[in-house]
């Protein structure tokens, strides 16, 4: 009787060589995100962070979770996975930034059906650049090799983010009047919301599409949909320590529409002139080509405008002054009034 051959985890579709091949390659661009704080590299089963209570009054713990969305096919249209990492840490430290939290450490999550080391890491050497980019620590993560459940070169990654603010430093929204003014700052593209639109526009009939350049970007639709998402951190952190703001409002998807009202208390709505900046070319060519109508537009992309900050009428020069001399892009966008959480587009 022939004996039979021995099932091994590598036959079933998981290869743990390649695993441990990926964390030696994603070891360095990890350690090199660490801060004060961290006291444990990777590898680990959990991560260690010791926060400095000598710095803080009273510390509150602000986290956030999320992932890129449909955008990933993007990358597995183009075989480009060094800027989803940096969409996945943006999308979670912008909006525990809303709360007027200084991001800590992140964590991710990265599924595959079969692991390539190398895609792994570029993907994460992405999260380490994005984390840099916010100031915070990677100090874990989780890489799921899952055979059947993802076609080959496809994945998924979320990312969670941990922060602290002083207590009496959170902001809320709750002190937000009318006649206060709001200021937008310049998103990089359509950031990470809004892509199953945009590729049924623009890449349903033909995928192909993805490696041609459109003559009025000046790249191709893919290199121009896989803009990483800006991270602000670095710009308003600042401003928090110098203004008084009120209200920040990440806009992801829901666009303008959705998200600004997120932070109004009763009683207020806003009114946003969207002749105040230049909306990008790529809005444009959605809307046309669609066609898409504009209210459609401004409730689901960004338009142009990635965060809101809402400041007294007699703060919003200086702190536009401060964001334009630091190197951000800022424009005066509308102001509140009173109502019922309304966006008015004017």
């Amino acid at each position: 009787m022939t004996k039979q051959k021995a099932v091994t985890y590598a036959d079933a579709g998981v290869d743990i060589s390649a695993g441990n091949r990926a964390v030696e390659l994603i070891r360095q661009s990890v350690q090199d995100t660490f801060r004060p704080g961290v006291l444990a590299g990777i590898g680990g089963f959990g991560g260690l962070f010791a926060l400095d209570t000598g710095k803080y009054r009273e510390p509150v713990l602000v986290s956030g979770t999320d992932g890129v969305g449909t955008k990933l096919r993007i990358a597995f249209l183009t075989g480009k996975h060094d800027t989803i990492g940096i969409d996945v840490v943006a999308m979670c430290v912008n909006d525990i930034l809303t709360l007027g939290a200084e991001p800590l450490f992140f964590l991710d999550y990265l599924a595959t059906g079969k692991l390539e080391p190398e895609q792994v890491a570029e993907i994460v050497n992405g999260v380490a650049a994005g984390c840099r980019l916010a100031g915070c620590a990677l100090i874990g993560g989780e890489t799921a090799e899952m055979p059947g459940f993802y076609a080959p070169g496809e994945y998924d990654i979320a990312g969670f983010a941990v922060g602290v603010v002083e207590r009496d430093k959170i902001i809320d929204g709750k002190k937000i009047i009318p006649g206060d003014l709001l200021i937008g700052l310049a998103a990089s593209g359509l950031h990470s919301n809004g892509f199953s639109l945009a590729r049924r526009v623009l890449l349903e009939k033909d995928e192909r599409r993805v490696d041609r350049v459109h003559p009025a970007l000046g790249c191709t639709i893919g290199e121009e949909l896989l803009r990483p998402t800006r991270i602000y951190v670095s710009l308003v952190l600042p401003l928090l320590e110098k203004f008084a703001i009120k209200g920040i409002a990440h806009i992801t998807g829901g666009g303008l529409l959705e998200n600004v009202p997120r932070i109004l208390p009763p009683g207020t709505a806003v009114q946003i002139d969207t002749g105040a900046w230049q909306i990008p070319p790529v809005f444009r060519i959605i809307a046309e080509e669609g066609p898409v109508e504009k209210e459609e537009m401004f409730r689901v992309f960004n338009m142009g405008i990635g965060m809101v900050l809402v400041v007294a009428k007699e703060q919003a020069a200086a702190v536009l002054s401060e964001i334009n001399g630091a190197g951000g892009e800022g424009r005066m966008i509308g102001q509140v009034t009173s109502g019922n959480g309304e966006v008015r587009l004017i």
